[in-house]
């Protein structure tokens, strides 16, 4: 039922609701009567080198998954005036008790972009990933992706939750092919997960002049918390690594996964 009135409720919010709080200002709403998301970044896993045919050396290809366990669902609403105008700005809707959805002004943007992968609207900066030392934990390989197209595309592990609807609610394709949208709705259900395969559009961090040792493969979701949450303590896990080379080819052992960045070792 939420899956067919949706679009009608979101058109009704942003057409004739009061904004229940404006761009930089999430606190003005009131936490005990909403229903919000929990985003909780699963452990990297399946993991891959590869040669780099683009620009030489090797990478390493990952997948990774966000996984809403919170008590609403994550609703991102993008919308511009004309197509014209390259980017969508994006607006986080909040499920509320006895009241009309919340709006949260700002949050991200969302762009239209092609790749040798596939094409459609992203929402930019959802996830981002990182290799570090172990030792110090300084940062020394960023990701370079572009964007992700949020979805209920699994059904999340362990106890069903009690807002958890029965089947999937986000299945559409972005904006497959659709350019000139103007407007556009993506989430993730409660006790659903948005997942993403080694080598996708950016699923990879370069290992090419990285020394032999140990390292985190941190990935981390919302991570300027622009996206309101119910707890932000689940937003990152890691994985610890020994890197080697063997006749000149990298090669990752996985020494520990971590839930909890901040206790990996």
């Amino acid at each position: 039922m939420l899956g067919r009135l949706l679009p009608v409720i979101i058109a009704l919010v942003l057409g004739a609701v009061a904004v229940a709080s404006s761009a930089g200002g999430p606190h003005a709403l009131s936490p005990a009567s909403q229903h919000l998301p929990d985003l909780d970044q699963e452990v990297p896993w399946n993991l891959e080198v590869t040669r780099d045919e683009a620009r030489g050396g090797y990478r390493l290809g990952f997948s990774s998954a966000v996984r809403n366990v919170g008590a609403g669902p994550l609703v991102v609403s993008g919308r511009r005036l004309r197509s014209a105008i390259p980017a969508m700005t994006v607006d986080q809707l909040i499920d509320q008790v006895d009241a009309p959805l919340a709006v949260v002004e700002g949050v991200g943007r969302m762009r239209y972009v092609r790749s040798p992968d596939h094409e459609h609207w992203h929402l930019l900066g959802f996830e981002r990933y990182e290799l570090r030392r172990a030792a110090g934990r300084a940062r020394v390989v960023t990701d370079r992706k572009t964007g992700f197209c949020l979805g209920d595309r699994y059904r999340a592990r362990g106890p069903k939750l009690r807002a958890q609807p029965p089947e999937p609610v986000y299945t559409g394709r972005c904006g497959l092919e659709r350019t000139a949208l103007t407007g556009l709705t993506a989430g993730i259900s409660v006790g659903y997960g948005d997942v993403y395969k080694p080598n996708l559009e950016g699923q990879s961090l370069r290992l090419t002049g990285l020394e032999d040792g140990r390292y985190l493969l941190v990935h981390r979701v919302n991570v300027g918390r622009r996206l309101r949450e119910s707890s932000y303590a689940n937003n990152a896990s890691s994985l610890l690594l020994r890197l080697r080379r063997r006749a000149g080819r990298p090669v990752v052992r996985v020494l520990n996964a971590c839930p909890d960045t901040a206790r990996c070792q």
